[in-house]
């Protein structure tokens, strides 16, 4: 038989790349730090190379960690599924979900039907919220929004998130179809309530003078505000995540290209340190749906 390393290894390694800490994969995987960190030493001398980068206060995966955790991860997914479908348990099997409610409307259900496909016995409860999450004890996996400079410990960035200005298609300002960023001064603008500095951000990208940022419609939600937009009530803008639906059926375009930041990120919080078999393949499934939107930029 050939020789592989130890599972315990393999799920000290997925825990401690998705958190970058040996302290908060220790908390999930209910061990001791000291116990992560050997584990993991002792898969990275059964490859030969480093996995990880010890850094003063946090962990970088080398090349060979970032190429070696899909199939990690995929292959821990497996064996749960598989472990799972053994256990025929008699109890129900659900997940509890709170989610921004313009997030979970535009990507979140994606990833949630193309799950509910493969495992329709496992039953999936969101709870949409807006600016603040629900209860603690309610959800097994809490999405909420954090500037990148304030993220809470244990919490996961599922993604670096940029912004995307858009518009309808042929939107016009004083009649000249907007091409031009210098237009925006004198476009009809559509800002979301408590991001102001979206536009803020698009001011300081195309060196716009006098523009008044504070000017345009408001609305506090964002899926509001994308569908104003695809209506031709003005321009807006929103992380890229949230628009990519309507850029792809052409509801929304973007006038002009960007590479602008965004400081606003979504985060994951794992309630259990041993979840529930079905909480553990949702959260996989969960977290390689987020990683293909970070390869998407």
């Amino acid at each position: 038989m050939r020789h592989l390393p130890h599972l315990t290894y393999l799920r000290s390694f997925e825990a401690a790349a998705r958190y970058l800490s040996f302290t908060a994969a220790s908390e999930e995987l209910n061990c001791t730090q000291s116990a992560v960190s050997n584990h993991v030493r002792s898969l990275e001398e059964f490859l030969g190379r480093p996995l990880f980068v010890r850094l003063p206060r946090t962990l970088a995966l080398t090349e060979l960690g970032e190429a070696y955790l899909p199939s990690v991860r995929r292959a821990l997914q497996e064996i749960d599924i598989a472990t799972e479908a053994l256990l025929s348990q008699r109890h129900r099997r659900e997940v509890v979900v709170s989610c921004p409610t313009s997030l979970a409307a535009l990507w979140l259900a994606g990833v949630l039907g193309a799950f509910q496909t493969q495992y329709p016995e496992v039953q999936v409860t969101v709870h949409g919220t807006v600016w603040a999450d629900v209860e603690a004890e309610v959800s097994d996996i809490s999405i909420t929004i954090h500037h990148v400079d304030d993220i809470p410990d244990g919490a996961v960035q599922l993604w670096s998130e940029t912004l995307a200005l858009v518009c309808a298609p042929g939107f016009a300002v004083d009649s000249v179809p907007l091409q031009d960023p210098a237009q925006l001064v004198n476009a009809r603008r559509i800002e979301v309530m408590g991001r102001p500095a979206y536009w803020d951000l698009v001011a300081q990208y195309f060196g716009l003078q006098g523009f008044d940022t504070a000017g345009g419609s408001k609305t506090d939600v964002s899926t509001l505000a994308a569908e104003l937009a695809a209506q031709g009530a003005g321009c807006t803008v929103l992380p890229r995540v949230l628009v990519a639906p309507y850029l792809e059926r052409g509801a929304l375009v973007e006038p002009f290209a960007t590479e602008i930041a965004n400081p606003w990120v979504y985060c994951a919080r794992f309630k259990a340190r041993t979840p529930a078999p079905s909480v553990r393949l949702f959260r996989s499934w969960l977290l390689d749906a987020a990683a293909k939107v970070g390869e998407r930029g």
